[in-house]
């Protein structure tokens, strides 16, 4: 008790600065990360580095500090290759937010006319047991899954995305991408989440709408053949069974940067309750 105090009279302000830099750092990395499955690894690790560095000091085990001293260069070259994806998320996070403070009228009413079309054409498609799978762009660009597909660069309708999924059409086997209030291209190809479902009910389309939220922070909307149930992912989370009506209330909750605030925070919390992907 001495010694605490001992310490806490010699400490300065510069020594309080470094203090809040450093935790500045973490409570920003842990921010970034949220969510995600770097938390528990991430927690790992950091009562690994504690266990280990207790049992060096408590014991005085030289060769045992040797080997941790050895390893801890070794776990910092592997730190990035294991959370390759979340660090990327988390970059691009760090990147968007400056870029939410504005956002043009005109492509806020362009949001608003793509996220009424894709509402209506999810109705319709979900009455015709039609399956579809749409993908909903926002900060994190999608050109290479673009690229894999028909471009068509065409203005949002509710028309148009009934004709795109239509069974006797080409295009129907495959994503539809939306920038704004126009459809890039159809058919396109998007990677398949590797991630355990619980519901067999759940076929490719649902993997491939979890797949492209957790690489990006798209929103996606999948409609079942089989159930003819309307779904919702995003960052690598699903929310199954919408009604219409919910379905236009959860895109505009996941679009409220580029909309305005218009729920409040208790009630989007309320509407966007997602089943994670085990």
């Amino acid at each position: 008790m001495v010694d605490l105090f001992w310490i806490i009279e010699r400490i300065t302000w510069i020594d309080l600065l470094d203090i809040l830099l450093v935790a500045a750092i973490f409570f920003v990395i842990l921010y970034l990360v949220r969510g995600t499955r770097a938390v528990p690894l991430l927690r790992g690790i950091i009562l690994l580095l504690i266990l280990l560095a207790l049992l060096g000091s408590a014991f005085q085990l030289r060769a045992f500090g040797w080997l941790v001293e050895r390893a801890l260069p070794a776990l910092l070259v592997a730190v990035p290759v294991i959370f390759q994806p979340e660090l990327r998320r988390a970059l691009e996070r760090l990147g968007r937010a400056g870029s939410l403070l504005s956002r043009p009228t005109g492509q806020r009413a362009a949001l608003e006319r793509s996220l009424s079309s894709v509402t209506e054409a999810s109705r319709v498609l979900a009455q015709r047991h039609t399956g579809a799978l749409i993908v909903l762009e926002r900060e994190t660009g999608l050109q290479e899954y673009v690229e894999t597909g028909v471009l068509l660069d065409a203005v949002v309708s509710p028309e148009l995305l009934i004709a795109l999924f239509d069974p006797h059409i080409a295009l129907h086997d495959g994503a539809v991408i939306l920038r704004g209030g126009r459809v890039l291209a159809a058919a396109c190809v998007l990677p398949l989440s590797t991630a355990f479902l619980d519901d067999r009910r759940l076929g490719l389309r649902h993997r491939a709408a979890l797949g492209i939220t957790e690489e990006t922070d798209a929103v996606t909307v999948v409609i079942s053949e089989e159930r003819g149930a309307i779904s919702v992912a995003h960052n690598g989370r699903i929310i199954r069974d919408l009604d219409p009506a919910r379905l236009g209330r959860i895109l505009r909750a996941f679009h409220r940067s580029t909309l305005g605030p218009r729920w409040p925070p208790w009630l989007q919390r309320w509407l966007i309750r997602p089943e994670k992907a085990r």
